[in-house]
């Protein structure tokens, strides 16, 4: 009974904790919300991967050398990855609606305007160029 007591636990499913099943069920609800639903497939398909693969118990993912360790240095700490990001998303942007009516231009028109006076306002304010982007943003 030790002997098989002793395979068991070197494997990842003695190691489930609650949080664990907790988020696969969330990485689930995700799954089944973009693929059954069409809710923002292009979203929540990664998203619901990630959650489910960060959470496998016993993997590495998150230590140095890992995958997710990986993604997160050379991607996120380089500040590669966002950019990227929303350059596809903006690639995806359909501008029909605007092209149909133009009016709904000087919406958006007006809309960077107002990020663009609340960066210079919170930049006249003393904020840092950092803080006066996230208050713009």
């Amino acid at each position: 009974m030790g002997q098989l007591v002793d395979i068991f636990s070197g494997i990842g499913v003695m190691s489930l904790t609650l949080g664990n099943i907790a988020m696969w069920l969330i990485a689930f609800v995700l799954f089944y919300l973009a693929i059954a639903k069409g809710v923002e497939p292009l979203l929540l398909i990664p998203i619901g991967f990630g959650i489910f693969a960060a959470n496998f118990p016993l993997t590495g993912l998150l230590e140095e050398g890992g995958l997710f360790y990986i993604f997160y240095h050379y991607g996120i700490e380089t500040e590669l990855i966002p950019p990227l990001i929303f350059l596809g998303l903006g690639a995806m942007t359909d501008f029909a609606p605007v092209i149909g009516n133009p009016k709904t231009l000087l919406l958006g028109a007006a809309a960077q305007l107002g990020v663009y006076s609340a960066f210079f306002g919170a930049l006249l304010l003393g904020f840092t160029v950092n803080e006066a982007a996230c208050i713009g943003i």
